[in-house]
């Protein structure tokens, strides 16, 4: 019988053929044992050869296709519900990790019981995975590289589906009303930078921005 992992890092894509093979090799080279982590793919109705470069990897990843897009945070909530680890991590289908990525997160998080949540800097790359900047993960924070108790996700309802973008942001201002992330300082994430981030659609990005001062009025941090 296959052992229960500790962790599982979810992986949302859509329409990412390009770079989701980096992501998922930059996972099976984890310095943890691979019997301690799952990797659970989200391929949110791609219509690009998203699935056939995720199928490359076999039963290394577990693969949940969404045949109707639901949009990321509806991706991230359903890989959240079939989860099987204690630990919950993102990792976006265009970026990729450090090989202790893993194993440095969760060791905080076993060693320290009174950590809610830990989250690493990370370094921004261009398509050419050339460094661009190093960011500090709590002055600049980013929907990725947090690891969280899986329990305190379920407790504040885990990701509001209807924000298609800055569900990032309102999941942290409700985990933090009631717990807290705690930094790792070392640039274990790599951030890719591209022509094709959504947060370069600007209408959206302002539209879902001002619902997000609505929803929180003045909890929103600059």
């Amino acid at each position: 019988m296959k052992k229960q992992p500790i962790i599982s890092v979810i992986v949302p894509v859509h329409n990412e053929e390009r770079f989701i093979g980096r992501a998922i090799r930059s996972l099976l080279g984890q310095s943890l044992p691979s019997e301690l982590y799952e990797i659970i793919v989200v391929n949110d109705a791609s219509t690009d050869r998203t699935q056939y470069a995720i199928s490359v990897f076999g039963d290394d990843v577990r693969c949940l296709v969404n045949e109707t897009k639901l949009g990321l945070p509806g991706s991230l909530n359903r890989a959240i519900k079939m989860a099987r680890g204690q630990f919950i991590v993102r990792v976006d289908g265009d970026d990729y990790v450090a090989s202790d990525y893993l194993n440095i997160l969760s060791r905080f998080l076993t060693e320290n019981n009174y950590m809610d949540a830990v989250a690493c800097d990370y370094l921004m790359v261009d398509d050419a995975e050339a460094v661009l900047g190093r960011h500090n993960c709590l002055t600049h924070p980013i929907g990725c590289g947090i690891m969280f108790r899986i329990e305190h996700l379920v407790d504040i309802g885990l990701y509001d589906d209807s924000f298609l973008m800055h569900e990032d942001r309102d999941l942290r201002i409700r985990f933090l009303k009631k717990y807290s992330i705690h930094r790792v300082e070392l640039p274990l994430y790599r951030y890719r930078r591209h022509a094709g981030n959504m947060t370069i659609n600007g209408d959206d990005w302002k539209y879902f921005e001002e619902r997000l001062y609505q929803k929180h009025e003045d909890e929103v941090p600059a």
